[in-house]
């Protein structure tokens, strides 16, 4: 049987084969046995509105109103967002909007402070 590397998003150690793929039955994440793992310094950049590098704990401020999904409310111009947290997917920031709560946004409509 053929050693599975670790899982390239949570470090699980307990991935296995999947027909031609790699699986952590973990954290779910999927990748071709073709693709070498990647390090968290190979990652893909997340940049902002203006082309800006985004990292972990940056204050950003909001540079459209955003309606919040599932609420009457709207998210203003201006609006500033400290420590960010960068995520996988569609709403690459993880952060908590003071008056709004917990909420997912996309670096495209955000500006590094």
């Amino acid at each position: 049987m053929s050693e599975c590397p670790k899982c390239t998003q949570c470090g699980s150690e307990y991935t296995y084969e999947m027909q031609d793929m790699y699986a952590c039955p973990e954290c779910g994440h999927e990748w071709p046995q073709s693709e070498e793992p990647s390090t968290d310094s190979e990652q893909s950049e997340v940049k902002d509105a203006v082309g800006n590098v985004l990292q972990d704990g940056d204050t950003v401020t909001v540079i459209k109103d955003l309606k919040v999904k599932g609420a009457s409310s709207v998210v203003k111009v201006g609006t500033k967002v400290k420590n960010i947290r960068l995520v996988e997917g569609d709403h690459d920031i993880d952060c908590k909007i003071p008056g709004v709560g917990p909420m997912g946004l996309k670096s495209q409509f955000v500006k590094k402070v």
